[in-house]
């Protein structure tokens, strides 16, 4: 990826550089020149905004990470029934992560080598416990099937919504809809975990 040089950038155009370049070449593969010569700006530039690529990184992180906690937060994922919340949480994880493609790539595509990447797992960690937390809950109150384990339930749910970084692609021919593809999460996920 080469892009012209650029007369003006913002820290959220350099941002959205990094995370493509980060997802190409992967982040251990990226340098700091890769950065610059995508971004069409010279290294000191970058510096003048950042610390390094670490800190691009945790910022492109944190911006995925901020959105599935801030799903959390909403009041249809504290109020009512643990299954009614559960559905949400679900639904609005694919929306967000349909909504910041490459930030929840990237996140998902972290390894642990360095203190940034160990934290963010630690998060999505923290993350997938409140989730599978909520669906205990759902099945505690004979909403939910009990024949499976929450947790791997949980892990269920979220590796079929994360498998949709590899294929969604907004806006490309034929492109389905993110409110269809939400629909399709909750409807498959639930017709599943729902007791009969």
């Amino acid at each position: 990826m080469t892009m012209a040089k650029r007369d003006t950038y913002t820290p959220e155009s350099l941002l959205a550089v990094a995370v493509e370049v980060f997802i190409e070449r992967g982040y251990d593969g990226t340098s700091m020149e890769d950065l610059s010569r995508a971004a069409g700006i010279s290294k000191s530039s970058i510096y003048h905004h950042v610390r390094g690529k670490e800190e691009l990184l945790r910022l492109a992180i944190s911006r995925a990470l901020d959105g599935l906690f801030g799903i959390l937060r909403e009041p249809e994922a504290c109020e009512g029934r643990a299954v009614e919340r559960l559905e949400h949480v679900t639904r609005r994880t694919a929306e967000v992560l349909m909504a910041e493609l490459p930030y929840v790539t990237l996140l998902l595509r972290v390894r642990g080598n360095t203190d940034t990447e160990r934290w963010a797992m630690g998060r999505r960690r923290e993350f997938d416990q409140q989730v599978s937390e909520l669906l205990k809950q759902a099945a505690a109150d004979g909403d939910l099937r009990v024949d499976t384990d929450a947790r791997l339930a949980t892990r269920l749910l979220f590796g079929m919504i994360n498998s949709i970084v590899e294929w969604y692609r907004p806006g490309g021919a034929g492109a389905d809809h993110g409110d269809e593809v939400a629909d399709a999460v909750v409807r498959l996920a639930f017709e599943g975990l729902r007791r009969t």
